[in-house]
C-alpha cells in the first residue's frame, strides 16, 4: 500500500519482503544497508496481538528461542554475538508518536520498548547494529483487524516522513554544533 501512496519527492523508496528465517535476516539485512546505503531503514512488521500501530524504540540481542519459518533457531539464542544487548534507533519514537497522532488519522500510534524476541526484534535489531541506530520498527495488527490496507499504508507514510522530519532536524543540530 505504501509503494502506492509512495513518500515525498525527494525520498528513493525501496520496499522488500523478509522472509521469517533467522538466516536470511543476517544475509539480507547487512546486503540491503551496503546497496542502497540509505539514509534510513524502516522496517514493518505484523504482530497479532497488536491493535494499534506501534512505534518500537528499541532491538534487543539475545533471547531469541522460537523457531523460524525453516524451524531454526541459532544455538547461541543471540542477533550479534558480543554485541550490546539492547541497541535504541536514533530517531526518538516519542516525538514521532506525537506528530503523527496529532495529524488526526483514524489509526492510533503507540510505542514500545519490547518487539518480542522474534524476527521482527531480530531483524531490528541485525538493521540497528548495521545501521548504528538509523532503522526504526513498525509493528501493525493484521488487516481487518481493526485497520484496512489504506488506513495502514496512509499511516506509515506519515509515521516515515515524521521519521525523516525527525532524523534531518536532528542532524541539522548535530551540524550546526559541530560548526561552532
Amino acid at each position: 500500500e505504501l509503494e502506492k501512496l509512495g513518500l515525498r519527492d525527494d525520498v528513493d523508496l525501496h520496499v522488500y519482503e523478509v522472509p521469517v528465517e533467522y538466516q536470511t535476516v543476517q544475509r539480507l539485512i547487512p546486503a540491503l544497508w551496503k546497496k542502497h546505503s540509505p539514509q534510513l531503514v524502516v522496517h514493518v512488521g505484523v504482530s497479532g496481538m497488536a491493535t494499534t500501530v506501534t512505534l518500537e524504540k528499541c532491538g534487543h540481542n539475545v533471547g531469541y528461542k522460537g523457531l523460524d519459518n525453516c524451524r531454526f533457531c541459532p544455538g547461541s539464542q543471540c542477533c550479534v554475538e558480543g554485541g550490546p544487548e539492547c541497541i535504541d534507533s536514533i530517531i526518538d519514537m516519542d516525538t514521532v508518536c506525537r506528530r503523527v497522532s496529532a495529524l488526526g488519522l483514524d489509526v492510533t500510534v503507540t510505542i514500545s520498548k519490547d518487539a518480542g524476541r522474534y524476527l521482527c526484534d531480530f531483524t531490528y535489531y541485525t538493521s540497528l547494529y548495521q545501521s548504528r541506530g538509523r532503522s526504526a520498527f513498525v509493528h501493525v495488527p493484521p488487516l481487518g483487524k481493526p485497520y484496512t490496507a489504506e488506513q495502514l499504508g496512509r499511516a506509515l507514510q506519515a509515521i516515515i516522513e515524521e521519521m525523516l522530519n525527525v532524523l534531518e532536524h536532528s542532524e541539522d543540530k548535530i551540524n550546526c554544533q559541530h560548526e561552532h
